[in-house]
């Protein structure tokens, strides 16, 4: 009735237990929005960025941390990575993964980032960031960039409380707008 033009899936919510539910249900809500007199397919999303973040288990491969990946220094595994977990959503019917987080984790008392980041360098970040953004594109994927401005270098969780960064427009730049400016003109969209 609303006419929404996106879903998210969390596996707390939806209760999602394995492929073929996830894909059963992908298939019915693109039916729905069929139904609607502008027929625009759904974007259908997910948080599949590996390690501790993900909310397809059963059934999906099990993708280690963006820190773990970026230590392995293997580019041409980094860009598979995203293929396999591109390939993988795709084939239960999303479109869309709220993923490569492409902050840079220059803070030790963050608490929300981590390993989640590839690394505390930005080139780094930047790269890798590159690498797992090709292979959701490969897969047909919309890789969503994440979190700009830059959540790496706060002292508090953004789920809970509203973290704010004392840095110039110089250090900023250096830092965590980096990654978002290289990787920007080959990324579909950039989560706030």
């Amino acid at each position: 009735d609303v006419k929404v033009g996106g879903i998210i899936y969390y596996r707390w919510a939806n209760e999602l237990q394995s492929p073929e539910q996830v894909k059963k249900l992908s298939q019915s809500l693109q039916e729905l929005a069929k139904e609607n007199a502008n027929a625009i397919p759904l974007l259908i999303a997910v948080d599949q960025e590996g390690g501790r973040v993900v909310r397809l288990t059963q059934g999906f491969t099990k993708v280690p941390s963006q820190r773990v990946l970026a230590e392995t220094k293997d580019s041409k595994q980094l860009e598979e990575i995203g293929l396999i977990v591109g390939r993988e959503l795709r084939s239960v019917g999303i479109n869309m993964n709220l993923a490569p987080v492409v902050d840079v984790d220059s803070n030790p008392w963050n608490p929300i980032i981590g390993d989640r980041s590839f690394s505390e360098d930005p080139k780094i970040v930047s790269s890798c960031g590159e690498l797992i953004l090709k292979g959701y594109q490969q897969a047909g994927i919309i890789g969503v960039l994440k979190h700009f401005p830059g959540h790496g270098d706060t002292a508090l969780d953004s789920h809970l409380d509203l973290p704010i960064v004392s840095k110039s427009r110089d250090e900023l730049e250096k830092i965590e707008l980096a990654p978002f400016r290289k990787l920007a003109p080959m990324a579909d969209a950039i989560m706030t």
